[in-house]
């Protein structure tokens, strides 16, 4: 007598095993999507403390360039020879490389991403001033779409 797998037995610990890499990678992609969102809140916290080292010098934030975002240094020249500098190199969208929407009158500023886990609590925002629209990528990375803005930061004297 032979001894051995039948056919059906080795397809069902297939599909089982289909079924537990499914969840796996599901779980796995979220995380993902979670890592990417707290680095983008983490940049725009990094980028606020950077403009508020040059308002606090300045006493005005920097211009925005088109497109509303922020030049790729913060830094100033102090006599024409030496530089302050505030932020080295300005961080982008870890997904896209695209910069993060930044809206200044000199005065304020207010700073915008868009996170990819839609699954998450978020602060409730009662000022009309603090909403935006931007350019976001769609979770498949390559379709872009204008969409509302659903993280952002705005300096202290931003009135709600």
């Amino acid at each position: 007598m032979k001894k051995g797998f039948t056919l059906i037995e080795l397809m069902i610990v297939i599909a089982i095993l289909g079924v537990l890499a499914a969840m796996i990678s599901g779980n796995f992609i979220t995380s993902l999507k979670k890592g990417r969102d707290a680095r983008r809140k983490g940049d725009l916290e990094q980028i606020s403390r950077a403009l508020e080292m040059y308002y606090e010098d300045q006493k005005l934030y920097p211009t925005p360039i088109p497109g509303n975002t922020l030049p790729s240094q913060i830094k100033i020249d102090l006599n024409g020879s030496k530089k302050k500098i505030y932020m080295e190199i300005v961080p982008t969208d870890p997904s896209t490389g695209s910069s993060y929407s930044y809206i200044s009158n000199g005065t304020t500023y207010q700073l915008y991403a868009c996170l990819e886990n839609n699954q998450q609590i978020l602060p409730y925002i009662t000022s009309s001033s603090m909403t935006c629209t931007t350019q976001c990528y769609q979770p498949d990375g390559k379709t872009l779409t204008t969409t509302g803005c659903i993280w952002g930061i705005a300096s202290p004297n931003t009135t709600p």
